[in-house]
């Protein structure tokens, strides 16, 4: 069976991929935060026949990120990594004059630090892998000027350009951002207390556009997942290393214009 670590796993996009990936036979390291809430997560998949193995900790410790990659190897491999957790650096979210530094440094410790710290960690297994890939959860904030996303877009700028550097050094490894789009989360609702997010898809929605990549495997490069789920044609805002198209004709593109608000 295939393995794949996911972190921010107890809740959100992380819980409902975790769900469609158990249910398509994969085994897996869930990671969060809070012990019970992730406990409850890897309950809900007892039926699907998987091992789960659900490790709670913070992944900017490092002693954690070598425990969630040795779970991995004790599983036999590592297929894939999804770096979906993720922080604000402030709740809610406020203006750059009025942005604490220590918060801006947990957004990048989180986002960005602790994500290249866990690839780091993986990258063995990942090239032992036949389908080794890596997966960062992004936001449209990493390429959009939105008022009050200063330091949480700044971050994920950050890990998008990790991503795509990753994907140049190691070219047996597909290496996707992918921009989860406008979303029903908890982390939202953190950031923007005032939207009460009922026009916002759940999570699991844009989960098809995650499984279109892991089944397809187009080029390195950064992806909107909203665009993936709703078929064949769409999905790329950039990748491809050098514009080759992917299966489904998933080519590189130019950037995609800016609309609506920050995803995730």
């Amino acid at each position: 069976m295939p393995v794949a670590i996911i972190t921010g796993a107890s809740k959100g996009l992380g819980r409902a991929l975790a769900g469609a990936l158990a249910r398509r036979g994969w085994d897996l390291v869930l990671d969060a935060r809070t012990a019970s809430v992730l406990q409850e997560a890897a309950r809900s998949l007892d039926g699907y026949g998987t091992r789960v193995v659900a490790l709670a900790g913070d992944v900017t410790d490092a002693g954690h990120r070598a425990e969630l990659v040795a779970a991995a190897r004790e599983l036999g491999s590592l297929d894939l990594l999804v770096h979906n957790a993720s922080a604000l650096g402030a709740e809610p979210l406020v203006r750059l004059e009025e942005l604490g530094l220590a918060g801006l440094r947990v957004a990048l410790e989180t986002n960005v630090v602790a994500a290249l710290g866990l690839v780091q960690e993986a990258l063995g297994l990942l090239r032992g892998s036949p389908v080794g890939a890596v997966v960062a959860v992004t936001s449209d904030a990493a390429v959009e000027a939105y008022g009050t996303w200063g330091g949480y877009g700044a971050s994920k700028a950050a890990l998008d350009q990790l991503a795509a550097v990753l994907a140049v050094e190691e070219p047996g490894l597909r290496v996707w951002a992918v921009d989860p789009g406008d979303l029903r989360t908890d982390l939202y609702a953190a950031a923007v207390p005032q939207d009460d997010g009922a026009d916002r898809p759940e999570p699991a929605s844009v989960v098809p556009g995650f499984l279109r990549l892991l089944e397809e495997r187009p080029a390195s490069g950064r992806y909107e997942a909203p665009s993936l789920a709703r078929g064949p044609g769409g999905g790329v805002v950039w990748g491809g290393l050098g514009g080759a198209a992917g299966p489904d004709g998933l080519a590189a593109a130019a950037p995609a214009d800016g609309a609506g608000r920050p995803g995730r």
